[in-house]
């Protein structure tokens, strides 16, 4: 299917459609066709951006059926600070795959900045625990942020950051609320992961800090399909949104650093069938 023929066939309304499938959407119809650095060609926008409340419910697409066990891995292979793919795979879980080091890892990637930023002075910075402390005793803060582009490390990931830094913000009424921005966003294979993982994230934290989640603002850079999307997009797009899931953290755990794969539970989870797409590489 063309470009063209993928915008004449999802143009319609949008009063259905739940946050992730109105921008979607959105970039069918409005997307300025570009050539990127895999040869493959997208679709692509820039400047938008996604709003859950994630007291509505866990924001799991259900236009088609999402791994959430493999987004449950990788949140907690983050945030334990852990760039060995090896760890992954013993789960199953292959989404690093294609990217891994000779060295079996990921490099300086995600779960290094977050944990461990390496100063000038040869001492690392913890991230993510400065953020819960903050979160704990500093709750006005502006400076709630974690940021996975380390500018003088890029070429030592195997992968630039895409989903680049996040910011907590603490309601007064006793919420949490988070806001990531991602300079690079794959509409169909990539997005969906990330709603889901920063929204997960953000009960983790909330729970360790006696908050409620609030909202899940998503702010995207270039959010592009791939133009060899395009047939299964559609699919997607003439499938009606289903009621959003519930997922339930095990309230024993009061730390986020203590979670394990066991401690989550989805409830509620009735979505379309999976949609298989090609990664562009």
């Amino acid at each position: 299917m063309t470009p063209k023929e993928a915008k004449n066939y999802v143009a319609g309304t949008l009063e259905r459609d739940q946050p992730y499938e109105r921008l979607l959407r959105q970039v069918v119809l409005e997307g300025e066709l570009t050539h990127d650095r895999t040869g493959v060609g997208t679709l692509s926008t820039f400047g938008t951006r996604m709003e859950f409340n994630l007291q509505d419910g866990f924001p799991l697409v259900t236009t088609k059926k999402v791994f959430l066990r493999g987004i449950i891995a990788e949140l907690l292979w983050f945030i334990a600070g852990d760039n060995k793919v090896n760890t992954l795979q013993k789960q199953n879980v292959h989404i690093w795959d294609e990217w891994v080091l000779p060295d079996g890892t990921i490099g300086k990637g995600y779960p290094i900045q977050w944990r461990s930023w390496h100063k000038t002075d040869g001492t690392t910075v913890d991230q993510l625990s400065n953020a819960l402390d903050l979160i704990k005793h500093n709750p006005n803060s502006r400076r709630i942020i974690v940021s996975a582009w380390n500018a003088g490390e890029l070429d030592e990931m195997a992968l630039p950051p895409c989903h680049a830094l996040f910011q907590f913000h603490v309601r007064g009424d006793g919420f949490l609320d988070c806001q990531l921005y991602q300079r690079s966003a794959d509409m169909f294979l990539g997005v969906p992961f990330n709603i889901a993982s920063y929204a997960l994230l953000t009960m983790m934290i909330a729970q360790e800090c006696g908050l409620r989640p609030g909202d899940f603002v998503h702010t995207l850079g270039d959010a592009h399909l791939y133009l060899n999307h395009a047939d299964q997009v559609a699919e997607q797009l003439s499938r009606t949104p289903r009621p959003l899931p519930t997922l339930r953290l095990n309230p024993a755990v009061r730390s986020v650093f203590d979670f394990r794969y066991e401690d989550f539970t989805l409830e509620n989870y009735d979505p379309w069938p999976a949609i298989k797409a090609p990664m562009s590489f």
